[in-house]
């Protein structure tokens, strides 16, 4: 009797691991790119076309657990963010939540398209006002400092850290898996100060200190702009902009 009982817990342990899909690492279109960097989080990467910097490339996150997803940053466009949403819902993943980390469009580009979808947005209530002021798609939910969102039983923080790249511009950590994506207040290695027409260039270097301080156990850094990579960001950035 002990062995059929056996034999069926493992039948059904066996069957229960089947349902889980398995999503492939990466997906490149001319449009848009993603990587996995790691077990529940996969880097975007969208095209913003410019006439002062041509073709740029765009990064965002996507936190992926359980048939559940949220996406940081959307793509810059239309075409791209159907890309990504078709992507996670062909896999079998419903899309919780859209953060926008600050109110340029190469982060709520996309965001039209995800409401028509009935996907929900948050961003602070400064990103909500600047987004309405500049006539852009404005997020629906807003909060103050902090927001934390949970993908099944993770949590994604979200939060003010000080202006730079702009005054609303806030961080997101995904603290089980150590990613940071400091957005456009963090420059990728080599990149230079970009765009300031909203930036805050005195307060930059001390809301990166704060960064640093408020999440110390960080492995993987995404950009706004550029290549994936450790605190020597954040080292980078705070070098470009120290007064």
């Amino acid at each position: 009797m002990k062995n059929i009982i056996r034999l069926v817990f493992i039948s059904l342990l066996i069957s229960s691991c089947q349902q889980v899909k398995e999503l492939p690492k990466e997906f490149i279109n001319e449009d848009l790119e993603l990587h996995q960097l790691s077990e529940h989080v996969w880097q975007h990467i969208s095209f913003l076309n410019t006439e002062e910097w041509g073709k740029v490339p765009c990064n965002g996150m996507v936190v992926i657990d359980d048939g559940e997803a949220i996406i940081i940053d959307t793509p810059t466009d239309e075409k791209s963010t159907q890309l990504l949403y078709n992507w996670l819902t062909e896999n079998d993943i419903t899309i919780k939540g859209a953060v926008p980390t600050h109110f340029h469009i190469d982060c709520l580009g996309g965001l039209n398209y995800l409401h028509s979808k009935n996907v929900p947005s948050y961003a602070s209530n400064s990103t909500i006002q600047l987004a309405k002021e500049n006539g852009f798609e404005a997020p629906q939910n807003g909060f103050t400092d902090t927001l934390t969102l949970q993908v099944d039983d993770h949590p994604v923080i979200l939060k003010f850290e000080g202006s730079g790249h702009t005054k609303d511009n806030i961080v997101a950590y995904v603290p089980n898996d150590k990613v940071l994506f400091g957005g456009c207040i963090v420059k990728g290695k080599g990149w230079s100060k970009g765009n300031l027409a909203d930036a805050d260039t005195l307060s930059w270097a001390n809301s990166i200190q704060n960064i640093k301080s408020d999440f110390n156990a960080i492995e993987i850094v995404i950009p706004g702009h550029g290549k994936v990579g450790n605190t020597e960001l954040l080292d980078y950035t705070f070098d470009l902009f120290k007064q």
